[in-house]
């Protein structure tokens, strides 16, 4: 029963979620010279507002720039930008900035 429990679950999990094309890092790099300026080439933003996107995963990253470009999420910077971007942009800018591996330390 349980067992069963799970996998049901896990298919309607599934089917709920939005599937996100995996996209390719390499040509994401290429693409993020437009989001240099708030998020920096390393996914650490320069910015006090502009979230980091170093390390965030790529389900995270899609969502939040569909939600940009959907009118779901709104950003005065990030309307003007998003608009150009593909979804195949988006997965690439995902998969790059998902990429990048963030250090992270405790405080002492």
């Amino acid at each position: 029963m349980r067992t069963t429990f799970a996998f049901s679950a896990l298919v309607l999990m599934a089917a709920v979620m939005p599937a996100h094309a995996a996209g390719d890092a390499a040509a994401g790099k290429k693409k993020a010279a437009q989001c240099q300026t708030c998020h920096g080439m390393d996914g650490l933003s320069k910015l006090p507002e502009a979230p980091n996107l170093a390390g965030q995963t790529a389900y995270y990253l899609n969502k939040a720039l569909m939600d940009f470009k959907g009118g779901v999420r709104k950003n005065e910077m990030m309307s003007v930008v998003i608009e150009a971007l593909t979804p195949a942009d988006v997965a690439d800018l995902a998969a790059y900035y998902s990429s990048i591996k963030v250090k992270v330390e405790a405080a002492p």
